[in-house]
Order: structure tokens, then C-alpha cells, then sequence
């Protein structure tokens, strides 16, 4: 037996919020819903599990274009997985560089603090560095 869901519900079980399912229709992401006699959408359990998945996909940070991409994969289960794995490589590579560009301005900021004198802003090196763009080590924030 068949459970259709209304968008309220489809919406709070998946953790998606209504606009976004409607913008997920919208784009592709997810089929265009059955509708009631009365014009409203019903989802099933298939669209529960697909919006399931491009929330958490989304969590993980992938792009649309990756989510459609692997949804279409999902739905041909006997096909190699190289090409998830090449974009689960791709995110996982970007993902490592924005750690190494939070962790080289984590040292920015570090440096700035310790070398505050805790004394007057005349003196402060906060207040110098974020003056004086060629004193910052940041690499996407030092002076060209």
C-alpha cells in the first residue's frame, strides 16, 4: 500500500523546509508531485527518501549540479560508481582546502591577538594589522 504524504508533512519527516521542495521541483531535483482532486501535491515514500537525500547531500556541501548528477546515478543501481567517487573526490578536496585557507587565517587572527599590548589603540595590533593589509600573513588578504 501506497502513503502519500502532503508537502507539510513530506516537509517535516525529510527536514526540508516547503519552499525548497517547491524549489527543488522547480529546478529538477525532484519529480513534479502527483496532485488532489483539489490541486495540492502529494509525495510518496520515494520522494521522501530523494528529498532525504539531496538534504543531506546538501548538508555535505555538494552543488546541485553534483546532486543531480548522483541522483541520476542512485536510480541506475548496476552502474559503475566511479563517477560518485569522482565527485565525492572533489568535494572532499575542496573541503580540505577551505580547512588549510580557515586554519591559515585561524593563525592570522592568533597572531594579532597575541601581539595586542592590551594597552591604548595607538599601540594596538589589531587595530595595525587589519589598518595595514601588507602586515597580514592571510594568504587571501595579503597586499598584492
Amino acid at each position: 500500500m501506497q502513503i502519500d504524504f502532503a508537502i507539510g508533512e513530506v516537509a517535516r519527516q525529510s527536514g526540508v523546509k516547503v519552499p525548497t521542495i517547491r524549489y527543488y521541483e522547480q529546478i529538477g531535483l525532484l519529480p513534479t508531485p502527483a496532485r488532489t482532486t483539489n490541486n495540492r501535491r502529494i509525495y510518496d515514500q520515494d520522494d521522501l527518501n530523494r528529498l532525504t537525500f539531496i538534504r543531506h547531500a546538501r548538508e555535505l556541501g555538494f552543488e546541485v549540479d553534483a546532486i543531480r548528477t548522483l541522483l541520476a546515478l542512485q536510480d541506475q543501481p548496476q552502474r559503475s560508481c566511479q563517477q560518485a567517487d569522482t565527485i565525492a573526490k572533489a568535494r572532499l578536496i575542496d573541503v580540505e582546502q577551505r580547512i588549510a585557507s580557515l586554519n591559515a587565517l585561524k593563525a592570522e587572527l592568533e597572531r594579532m591577538v597575541l601581539g595586542c599590548s592590551h594597552g591604548r589603540v595607538e599601540d594596538c595590533r589589531v587595530i595595525e594589522i587589519l589598518a595595514d593589509h601588507g602586515q597580514c600573513r592571510h594568504h587571501q588578504h595579503a597586499a598584492a
